[in-house]
């Protein structure tokens, strides 16, 4: 990187980002024919998985079936010092235990791999070299302490913290002598005073003019490693993502997202941003809250498919909104156009009453069922697939008798 920054002060460098803009899209689903769908559920393994995870995972996991899709699991591990053991294993564990696995992802591998950004790293490299060699990047050479004292003194007179931009104007001269001293900078991303409307499949026409309240974003950190908003969008094209279906937390940022993906020519995915998933009491969901996680479910002996009917149930998208549906009929019903801007209201005290409903209506695993399934175990364990593991999983921690069940096997 240091290398390039010096060639790039050898030539004129423009004023401006270059790109081309991004046009206004009809309302659409970009479903049409011969058009692949492709989604992705992206979390960060600093956690293990928890509903609000998994109900982002579940509406891209239906989305994607209901128009013969693939369901792509990505990690977004770049913040090496926030991973927490064994969460990256875990989220891809719960999925299948869920019954919405992936079907591409570090663990099943794909086309379009590897699916952890830690192992991306050369992409974002690139990405990051050709938004210098335009302009529409500049090194940054501001220490974490002068930062800091920008974030206190907004702060103190009551603003919100922004970077002041002070890197975006420097001369050749002036970044020669700081890349002498310090060879490695941050990448910042120069933000256009226009930011381009962009259609929400969930929350209509939107413009956020991030340039009048936010500095210019780093997107590339000294260390090598990217920031969020250029490793989603460097993945998300290179993974031929259709829809990008996240949390309404994501939807100021589109923003800058747009703006980058303008500035390195590509074309961007439909945006469907979902109402967050919040406790009954209308408060946020909580890794502090041990409850919410799937592992305290499945050791419970829940149901995966009572959780996938509660969490869709409180909220909106679908064409009816009675209990006890199926993985197969929440497919059928799901409607994306359907979506609200309410937040949904969880009511986890419900939860065994749509348990109990599942179970009634015959949701558990026969044996029978068990049978065949550890026939093909002991047909040897090397060419067994993990979902069919999983499957085993499932209903060892689902409650369902399994215990009696297997000892009989065993007779």
């Amino acid at each position: 990187m240091a290398a390039l920054l010096r060639r790039l002060l050898q030539r004129e460098r423009p004023s401006a980002a270059s790109g081309r803009p991004v046009g206004r899209r009809e309302a659409s689903l970009g479903t049409d024919p011969g058009v692949a769908v492709r989604v992705r559920f992206a979390p960060s393994p600093t956690g293990f998985l928890h509903l609000g995870g998994l109900r982002t995972a579940l509406y891209n996991y239906i989305f994607a079936k209901k128009y013969q899709g693939s369901f792509i699991l990505r990690l977004e591990d770049t913040d090496q010092t926030r991973l927490v053991p064994g969460a990256a294993e875990n989220i891809e564990d719960m999925l299948e235990w869920a019954g919405i696995p992936p079907d591409e992802s570090p663990r099943r591998g794909g086309p379009a791999g590897p699916y952890q950004q830690s192992q991306r790293l050369e992409l974002y490299a690139q990405a990051t070299e050709a938004l210098l060699k335009t302009g529409a990047a500049y090194p940054c050479f501001c220490s974490p302490q002068r930062l800091e004292l920008l974030k206190k003194e907004a702060l103190r007179n009551h603003q919100t913290p922004r970077y002041d931009n002070r890197c975006r104007n420097m001369s050749q001269e002036q970044v020669a002598q700081k890349l002498a001293k310090d060879p490695k900078p941050a990448i910042r991303f120069r933000l256009e005073q226009v930011a381009p409307a962009f259609q929400d499949l969930v929350y209509g026409w939107n413009r956020h003019e991030v340039a009048s309240v936010e500095g210019d974003p780093v997107i590339m950190k000294s260390d090598g490693f990217p920031t969020y908003h250029l490793a989603c969008v460097v993945d998300d094209h290179h993974m031929g993502i259709s829809h990008v279906l996240r949390g309404s937390e994501w939807l100021v940022s589109t923003a800058k997202h747009l703006l980058l993906y303008q500035a390195l020519g590509w074309q961007p995915p439909h945006f469907a941003h979902l109402p967050l998933l919040l406790n009954r009491d209308g408060s946020k969901l909580s890794k502090r809250q041990g409850d919410i996680f799937l592992e305290h479910f499945a050791a419970d002996g829940f149901l995966p498919d009572s959780l996938l009917d509660i969490i869709t149930n409180c909220g909106s998208g679908f064409a009816e909104n009675q209990m006890g549906r199926t993985l197969p009929e929440l497919i059928t019903q799901f409607n994306l156009t359907q979506v609200t801007c309410h937040s949904a209201l969880l009511d986890l005290e419900k939860l065994p009453e749509f348990n109990r409903l599942l179970e009634r209506s015959g949701m558990s695993l026969t044996q029978d069922m068990l049978n065949g399934e550890l026939k093909k175990l002991s047909e040897g364990l090397e060419g067994t697939k993990y979902s069919n593991v999983m499957k085993l999983l499932r209903v060892a921690l689902s409650g369902q008798q399994a215990l009696s069940l297997i000892l009989n096997i065993q007779r």
